[in-house]
């Protein structure tokens, strides 16, 4: 298979996700919008930061004028697991692949596109295929953005304070369905959200920064359930 058929069989099967992505960054144009930012500083985010749960952190950083340590910590904590993902894909790809290609394809590295690319059938998932997968979805985040930002600018308050729901109901619709058949997991969900009730409502707690607040929530709860609660791979359940 030459690579512009893999380049077109990556973009086929990304544009599900560029779907997905242009109803996410509608919202976040939203957010960004009311949190202060103008629609090219916006864009310009999502141009350069392929990365939604690190963008939504941002912005709470950015509305509480937080400093850039704050924000440069609350990013390595949120998009820390794209380490992770991109060490893995990493494994999958031809040994003599170039550096070049392994840096581009670096940045496309999300969790639809690292899902989809882990999925490829063959031993060695091959650089015009991640590329596909790139070019399909990242338009659709930035399109979103800009999209979600005009609203912004259109639509009436009352239109832009419904409309904010939706960045709450893609919070839940994306940690309901896990939870459902993971008792520890739901567990770490609820835990979560009583401490960040209890970080708000504390007098000594709440003087914490936001940005803080998630640095110290994310590493706490993390820490402890992966300690308490380790998930054990394939080969030592089977000696168990």
């Amino acid at each position: 298979m030459n690579n512009f058929t893999l380049f077109k069989r990556g973009f086929k099967n990304g544009i599900p996700i560029f779907l997905g992505y242009l109803a996410v960054s509608f919202t976040f144009g939203i957010a960004a919008r009311n949190s202060g930012l103008s629609s090219l500083q916006a864009i310009l985010i999502s141009a350069t930061n392929l990365t939604s749960a690190g963008q939504f952190a941002a912005l709470g950083v950015i509305a509480a004028s937080s400093g850039y340590i704050e924000m440069a910590l609350t990013q390595l904590v949120v998009n820390l697991r794209y380490c992770l993902m991109s060490s893995s894909l990493s494994q999958r790809f031809d040994p003599k692949m170039k550096s070049h290609h392994r840096y581009l394809i670096s940045f496309g590295v999300t969790d639809e596109i690292f899902g989809v690319s882990s999925a490829y059938e063959r031993e060695n998932v091959p650089p015009a295929y991640c590329y596909g997968l790139i070019a399909a979805a990242f338009p659709g985040w930035v399109l979103g953005t800009a999209l979600g930002c005009l609203s912004g600018d259109i639509l009436p308050a009352s239109v832009l304070s419904a409309l904010g729901v939706a960045l709450y109901g893609m919070f839940i619709a994306i940690i309901v369905p896990p939870t459902k058949n993971n008792k520890v997991l739901l567990g770490v969900v609820v835990i979560s959200m009583l401490l960040s009730l209890v970080f708000a409502v504390t007098p000594i707690l709440k003087e914490i920064s936001s940005g803080f607040r998630v640095i110290i929530l994310t590493l706490v709860i993390a820490s402890a359930a992966a300690y308490f609660f380790p998930i054990k791979d394939e080969e030592e359940a089977q000696y168990e």
